[in-house]
């Protein structure tokens, strides 16, 4: 900082990394995200439909909904990539394909629930059939990527200037407005220019809660499975349920969703590499190793579970970059 420069602002003096940092930070606080979060959706996408993609196959797509997932995956992997090069892509196909996954994501959980009741004994012996039956939550969290799309549909850009009311205004999606009644078109239209701000900090807080826990769940049936065999099986366990407490309680306590979010979350995120590197660990000590790599993958330990666990540490990070609406 040069002794022109006023408290508190950037310098072209600053290191590049340390300048980089700023103005990420400042483009996420601004809303002008939606090229990158586009693009994150894509992988995930991507990264969730070849998950799905073996598992239904372990299953042997034996209903033909099972192959929607798969589909809906390319197809949202593809308009994420596609919103990310084109701004109208964003806001009608990535949009259209982030909704229509969602819906999908919410049928698989419907038809998993159903898989369990259709086991020897039903919910009446809810942990063994819950154990051994269809990954309860697995369709929930496959809307993971299908939720960063949406959001990344109505984000700014990031080559955009900040905020101008009157142009914010004049560029809201007011079309699917006009269908609603006027109470429910007025708040989607107020959270549509709360994200276009970056304004959404307690959603994403809520949504950080709501994956963490399914996925600590996911992790605990799973690990139970395998009779929890290493302590390392235990962290994602332990450390969900404490990042989805931390998250709710950052909902009324602005400096929680500053501090200790971001902290848990990254512990997190640490721990979900560390469940990706056991997992592959756990691929490829099977019988065969890299010679059966496909089978191995397909019966082995799910290798992008831990991924998903890393979604929930992502958006806690992410929320604790955000302002809140006022």
């Amino acid at each position: 900082m040069t002794t022109s420069d006023p408290p508190g602002s950037n310098s072209r003096d600053d290191p590049p990394l340390e300048q980089l940092l700023d103005d990420v930070g400042e483009a996420i606080r601004e809303g002008r995200f939606g090229r990158s979060l586009a693009l994150l959706a894509s992988g995930a996408s991507a990264i969730s439909g070849l998950e799905v993609a073996y598992e239904h196959y372990t299953g042997s797509y034996s209903n033909r909904i099972m192959y929607t997932p798969v589909i809906l995956s390319a197809g949202l992997a593809g308009a994420g990539v596609w919103g990310a090069l084109d701004r109208r892509a964003a806001t009608t196909v990535l949009r259209g394909m982030s909704a229509i996954t969602l819906v999908d994501s919410c049928v698989g959980f419907y038809f998993h629930i159903r898989g369990i009741a259709r086991k020897p004994g039903g919910w009446r012996l809810p942990i063994t059939n819950i154990v051994m039956g269809p990954p309860i939550f697995s369709p929930l969290l496959f809307g993971i990527s299908a939720y960063l799309g949406l959001i990344a549909s109505f984000l700014r850009r990031e080559n955009e200037r900040p905020a101008d009311p009157a142009d914010d205004r004049a560029a809201l999606d007011t079309g699917y407005a006009k269908w609603l009644p006027p109470a429910t078109g007025r708040h989607l239209l107020s959270f549509e220019q709360d994200v276009r701000e970056g304004r959404f900090q307690r959603h994403l807080l809520i949504a950080t809660a709501v994956t963490a826990g399914l996925s600590g769940f996911e992790a605990w049936y799973s690990h139970y499975k395998d009779a929890f065999k290493y302590w390392v099986q235990w962290t994602p366990v332990a450390i969900a349920p404490v990042l989805a407490g931390v998250s709710l309680a950052a909902l009324r306590d602005k400096r929680l969703a500053r501090t200790v979010v971001p902290a848990v979350s990254v512990i997190a995120g640490i721990d979900a590499g560390v469940g990706v590197y056991f997992h592959a660990r756990g691929i490829l000590r099977r019988p065969g190793g890299f010679k059966h790599l496909p089978y191995n993958i397909m019966y082995g330990p799910p290798i992008f579970a831990p991924m998903l666990f890393g979604a929930s540490a992502m958006f806690g990070i992410l929320a604790s970059l955000l302002r809140r609406s006022t």
